[in-house]
C-alpha cells in the first residue's frame, strides 16, 4: 500500500514538472500549451487538497474514535474498581461483624463468671462473720448448735464449687488477618491482554452429510479465555476470500469448546470460508487466518422451458395443473385464428408471443408424458438428491434420463431412462422401470426418496431417506449425460438439492457393491 501510494505521489510529481517546464519554456506564441499545462497543475493541486482534505477528516474521525473510546474505557474502568471496592468493603463489613461477635460471646461469658463469683463471695464473707460472732459464744450447747450450722453451710456453700479459671481467654489472634498475598495480587493488576488469534487445523476439520465441523486450537495457552465467535460464509473461489464474492459473514458467538459443528446446511456453493477469534471477559482477540473447506454438491433446479404444459413448475417444486394445457391451447388456437381473419398488427403479435422452449432437439413434453427433467446434466462423479411427495399424490416417478428422452416418452417406458414409479390411483403399485420392464417392489413407500447416482460407476440408486434403506439399484452403463427426471399426475413433488451423497449410503454402496441379485431382471443392463 506504501509503495502504491509513494508511486502515485511520484506520478503526481512528474505531471507537475512537466507542466511547470512546459509554462517556463515555451514560447510567448504557445499560449494554448501553457493553458493546458496550468489546467494540469490546477487538476493535480484540486486532486491533492481533496486527498488531504479526505485525510484531514479520516485524522479527526480516529481522534474523536480515541477520544470516545478512552472515556467509554475509563468508564468501565471506574466500574470495575468501584466494584471491587464494594467487595473489599463487603469482605471488611463481614470481618468486622465476625470481631464484635466473638468479643460479645467472650464478654457474656466472662460477665457470667464474674456475676457467680461475686455471689459466691459475697455468700462466704457472711459465712465467715457468722463463723467469727460463734466464736464467741460462751455456752456449750449453743456452741455446739452453730458450729453445726456452720459446717453444712460451708459444705453447700458455692464458694466451694466454683472453677476459679477464666472460662475464655483474652486473645483474639485467631481472628487476625493478613493481607500480604490479596495485597501482591492487587500491585499486580494490569490491563487485560487482548488473546491471540486461534488457528485452525484443516486436517481435523470434516465435512460430511451437509454438515462441517471446524476445529482449531490456541498457539499458546491463555487461562483468561471465556469463549471463541466462529464465523463462516459461503463462496465459489478456492483459497482465500475474495472481494468480488464478498458476501456477509455469519457469526455463531459464544462458543466454549476448540470445535463447532454446522449441520442442516445447503451446499450451494463449492467452498465455505471460516475464521475463529478468541475472546475473554472484556474484549475479542484477532481472526485466524481464514480457511477454506470444498463443499461442493450437485444442485439443481425444474427445467419450466421443457415441462409438460399440465405441470406447474418453480425451482423446486412441480404441481400438477389439469388446466395448464387446456389454457396454453385455447390461447394458440386463438392466436392462429386471429391470423386467419387478418393481418394481425406488429404489437399485438409481439405480447406474449415467444418461441417454443427447445432443449436440443426436444420440444415441450406433451400428450401423457407429464414429465419435466432438471436442468443440470451430471457428466461424471457421484451424486445424490431427496424427493418427497405431497400426501394426495395419485402418481410420481423418480430418476434420470438421457437429454434424448423425447416429448411423447414417459420415465422409464425406454432404454434412455431409469425411475422407480409410484401409482396410488385404483390400485397401490410400487415398481422399478426401465425400457418397458417392471419390477415390482415389495417395501413400503417411504415419506421421502433419496435418489444416488455414481455416473462412472454406472449405478442408480433410491433409498428411503431417513432410514436410509436400500428400495431398489439400477446397474449399467451411462453413454450419456443423465438429467435428473420427475414424472407427476395429480399431485406434486419438492426437491432437496445441494445435497452430499450421506455417509450411510456410502456405506451402503460398499455393502450392495458386494452383493449379487439385489434388482433381477432389470440389473446388469447396458444401454446405448
Amino acid at each position: 500500500m506504501d509503495s502504491q501510494k509513494y508511486c502515485f505521489k511520484e506520478n503526481e510529481n512528474v505531471t507537475v514538472g512537466k507542466a511547470c517546464f512546459l509554462i517556463s519554456n515555451v514560447t510567448t506564441g504557445s499560449v494554448n500549451l501553457q493553458q493546458e499545462a496550468l489546467q494540469r497543475i490546477i487538476s493535480t493541486l484540486a486532486n491533492k487538497n481533496d486527498e488531504i482534505q479526505n485525510f484531514i477528516d479520516t485524522l479527526n474521525h480516529t481522534l474523536k474514535g480515541v477520544q470516545e473510546n478512552s472515556s467509554n474505557i475509563l468508564s468501565e474502568l471506574d466500574e470495575e474498581f468501584d466494584s471491587l471496592y464494594s467487595i473489599l468493603d463487603e469482605v471488611k463489613e463481614s470481618m468486622i461483624n465476625c470481631i464484635k461477635q466473638e468479643q460479645a460471646r467472650k464478654s457474656q461469658e466472662l460477665q457470667s463468671q464474674i456475676s457467680q463469683c461475686n455471689n459466691a463471695l459475697e455468700n462466704s464473707e457472711e459465712l465467715l462473720e457468722f463463723a467469727t460472732r460463734s466464736l464467741d459464744i460462751k455456752e456449750p450447747e449453743e456452741f455446739s448448735k452453730a458450729a453445726r450450722q456452720i459446717k453444712d453451710r460451708v459444705t453447700m456453700a458455692s464458694a466451694f464449687r466454683l472453677s476459679l479459671k477464666p472460662k475464655v481467654s483474652d486473645n483474639m489472634t485467631h481472628l487476625m488477618v493478613d493481607f500480604s498475598q490479596e495485597r501482591q495480587m492487587l500491585q499486580t493488576l494490569k490491563f487485560l491482554p487482548v488473546p491471540k488469534a486461534p488457528e485452525i487445523d484443516p486436517v481435523e476439520c470434516l465435512v460430511a452429510d451437509n454438515s462441517v465441523t471446524v476445529a482449531w486450537r490456541m498457539l499458546e495457552e491463555d487461562n483468561k479465555i471465556d469463549h471463541f465467535i466462529l464465523e463462516h460464509r459461503k463462496t465459489n473461489f478456492d483459497g482465500l476470500p475474495r472481494v468480488k464474492d464478498e458476501r456477509c459473514w455469519e457469526i455463531i458467538d459464544n462458543i466454549k469448546g476448540t470445535e463447532y459443528t454446522l449441520s442442516g446446511l445447503k451446499f450451494d456453493s463449492k467452498y465455505m470460508n471460516f475464521r475463529v477469534r478468541a475472546c475473554n471477559k472484556a474484549v475479542a482477540g484477532e481472526y485466524s487466518d481464514p480457511v477454506t473447506l470444498e463443499t461442493k454438491a450437485l444442485n439443481f433446479n425444474l427445467d419450466n422451458s421443457s415441462s409438460h404444459l399440465n405441470l406447474k413448475v418453480e425451482d423446486t417444486c412441480v404441481e400438477w395443473d389439469p388446466t395448464g394445457g387446456k389454457g396454453q391451447e385455447s390461447k394458440m388456437k386463438g392466436k392462429e385464428n386471429k391470423g386467419r381473419s387478418g393481418t394481425p398488427s406488429p404489437k399485438r403479435t409481439s405480447v406474449g408471443s415467444r418461441p417454443p422452449a427447445v432443449r436440443g432437439s426436444r420440444d415441450r413434453f406433451t400428450g401423457e408424458s407429464y414429465t419435466v427433467l432438471g436442468d443440470t446434466a451430471i457428466e461424471s462423479g457421484q451424486h445424490y438428491w431427496e424427493v418427497k411427495a405431497q400426501k394426495d399424490c395419485k402418481s410420481y416417478s423418480v430418476g434420470v434420463a438421457y437429454k434424448t428422452l423425447g416429448k411423447f416418452d414417459q420415465l422409464g417406458k425406454t432404454n434412455t431412462s431409469w425411475c422407480i414409479h409410484v401409482n396410488n390411483w385404483l390400485q397401490n403399485t410400487f415398481a422399478a422401470k426401465h425400457n418397458n420392464k417392471v419390477k415390482a417392489l415389495d417395501v413400503t413407500v417411504p415419506e421421502k426418496i433419496g435418489v444416488f447416482c455414481d455416473f462412472d460407476g454406472g449405478q442408480l440408486s433410491f433409498y428411503d431417506a431417513n432410514s436410509k434403506q436400500l428400495l431398489y439399484s439400477f446397474k449399467t452403463k451411462f453413454t450419456q449425460p443423465v438429467l435428473p427426471g420427475f414424472m407427476v399426475w395429480c399431485g406434486g413433488l419438492s426437491l432437496s438439492t445441494g445435497m452430499q451423497v450421506p455417509s450411510a449410503v456410502r456405506t451402503l454402496q460398499k455393502s450392495e457393491n458386494g452383493m449379487t441379485g439385489s434388482a433381477s431382471s432389470l440389473n446388469n443392463v447396458v444401454t446405448q
